[in-house]
């Protein structure tokens, strides 16, 4: 029987309920258990494909082609293991499937309702992956905070499905905040005791309390909480700031949260979690021999959630380096022919981000002129690819006009084209192409030695491609094609021969790199700055 596990945020947003419930997935999986972690996300939309980055972070793809929120990235890190479509649920999706079955004649006339058509919905959707048979505990993340109007279907929900279910196959975790005011000169309870008592106006009470806090919750505030909040003293857990979010579980270990959830799901608590890897991957990330600083080239650079994949990359490559990996955030508009050598200087590597649209193309441009220029290690993603592509054409083929399709479409050198099957195609949300592909590497090549097979599998998220019209003078001036989609003889890696490392994807590497198996390119590509670095 898998059991269910609720994770509810109160007072605030952002309080890092994603992390709290991957860290006790960790804890659960380090045990022997086999685990998986939802959300559902209370916005409308159907997911966060269409939104911008600034308002949601970056859109996070899974191996089969779902857009979903970037915290089944935090999922997919700790626990190495792929999610899905089925892993992220908004309520766009929830109102869009019950609205196509009242159209469908499914309700049978009757008036179709929240409750219970709504929550039956939500209640089906939280059992599927239970359902499936390959889990022992899921974990679902409910988004947003309790009281906002639009998670009232979610805790209704919940309230529905633990009534179901029965008292020891699912219990209800409240990450809340206990703030510090310094003019009072202590913590205060009061602003949890309200989030607990909204949830419990809405026919939940919480089992476990996990209270975010930058100073240690002593024996009587823990006591306090307990009593005000209907839960026992050993389900008071305290979540102290920590300096990386890869200690997190370590700091749950330490309050036994692992060990509160399984006694209240009447599960073994015999086998200790195995977290020796864990163990040994914050060590070399917490005790570097080297430091190394790289470029982030962006057009979001003011929020950083936009290239969280990236960032949480980049620590799994630096741990494997022993070396610490700054990343300076530099927005791709502020960089000129004319700067560019004083925007990059100190950088031991150089990384061109994902984007969509013409801000900041120019900037990317010169930035890959000046790194290809001065062999300072490069990197490309996505459009960073396309954008090497089209700086390689201009400077070295000499097509002044070469450009992408998506900046100019009347462009006399689309060195980077619409895909065909994208041409007619009039919705934005879901279109593209998403997911894993396949992909052949050549031999001999850069690519080749990094990843030390000739056949990957990477994800994608794009509707732009290589101009393989251009490929034969390409290959001729020095860039080579060394990863080809098998299918269709698309490039999907670029490569420059005559340099120490100038590497760029058609597809996105991050999404793939966990805490168990940094992904190669990154691992690579941080190697290399720090050989330019000692040079």
């Amino acid at each position: 029987m898998t059991k269910y596990i609720f994770v509810t945020g109160g007072v605030t947003s952002s309080l890092g309920k994603g992390i709290i419930a991957a860290s006790l997935a960790k804890l659960l999986q380090a045990r022997g258990f086999k685990v998986t972690i939802q959300k559902f996300d209370p916005y409308i939309n159907i997911d966060p494909g269409t939104l911008n980055p600034y308002e949601h972070g970056e859109c996070y793809v899974t191996e089969d082609g779902a857009e979903t929120d970037l915290d089944l990235g935090h999922y997919e890190r700790f626990l190495n293991v792929s999610t899905s479509q089925a892993n992220n649920v908004t309520t766009g999706r929830i109102y869009k499937h019950v609205i196509e079955q009242e159209r469908a004649g499914a309700y049978l006339g009757k008036t179709v309702q929240v409750i219970p058509h709504i929550t039956d919905e939500i209640k089906r959707r939280m059992q599927l992956l239970g359902q499936s048979g390959e889990y022992d505990i899921v974990i679902t993340e409910l988004g947003g905070t309790v009281g906002d109007i639009e998670s009232l279907p979610f805790i209704e929900a919940v309230r529905q499905l633990r009534w179901e279910l029965g008292s020891n196959d699912s219990l209800v975790i409240h990450l809340t905040l206990v703030p510090y005011l310094a003019a009072a000169g202590e913590l205060k309870t009061k602003p949890t005791q309200h989030s607990v008592k909204t949830l419990l106006e809405y026919g939940v009470q919480p089992d476990i309390l996990v209270c975010r806090t930058e100073h240690k919750l002593n024996q009587d505030i823990r006591k306090k909480l307990a009593l005000f909040c209907n839960v026992n003293v050993n389900a008071v857990v305290e979540s102290i700031d920590a300096s990386t979010i890869y200690d997190v579980p370590l700091l749950m270990l330490k309050e036994q949260l692992d060990k509160t959830v399984l006694t209240k799901l009447k599960l073994s608590t015999k086998n200790e979690p195995n977290l020796e890897n864990w163990k040994a991957f914050l060590g070399r990330l917490k005790n570097p021999t080297t430091e190394i600083n790289i470029g982030l080239v962006g057009k979001y650079v003011e929020l950083p959630d936009a290239y969280k994949s990236i960032s949480e990359a980049f620590i799994h490559a630096g741990s494997t380096n022993e070396s610490r990996v700054k990343v300076k955030f530099i927005a791709a508009e502020s960089i000129n022919e004319n700067n560019v050598a004083d925007k990059l200087k100190g950088l031991h590597g150089v990384l061109v981000a994902p984007g969509f649209g013409e801000r900041g193309l120019e900037g990317k441009l010169s930035t890959i002129k000046y790194v290809r220029e001065n062999k300072i290690p490069f990197f490309g993603i996505c459009l960073g690819m396309q954008c090497a592509v089209i700086e390689f054409g201009r400077n070295v083929l000499h097509l002044k006009d070469a450009n992408s399709y998506e900046m100019d479409a009347n462009t006399p050198n689309p060195v980077i084209n619409l895909m065909e099957e994208q041409k007619n195609i009039k919705n934005m949300g879901g279109t593209m192409r998403l997911g894993a592909y396949d992909c052949d590497i050549k031999k001999g090549t850069k690519a080749f030695a990094i990843y030390g097979k000739a056949k990957i599998s990477e994800r994608h998220r794009h509707r732009y491609e290589f101009n393989n019209a251009y490929l034969k003078d390409y290959e001729k001036a020095g860039m080579v094609a060394s990863g080809l989609n098998p299918k269709t003889g698309l490039v999907e890696i670029v490569e420059l021969k005559d340099h120490p490392f100038f590497v760029a994807g058609q597809f996105h590497p991050e999404l793939k790199s966990t805490v168990a198996n940094p992904h190669p390119l990154f691992v690579s590509f941080v190697a290399a700055a720090i050989a330019y670095k000692n040079q």
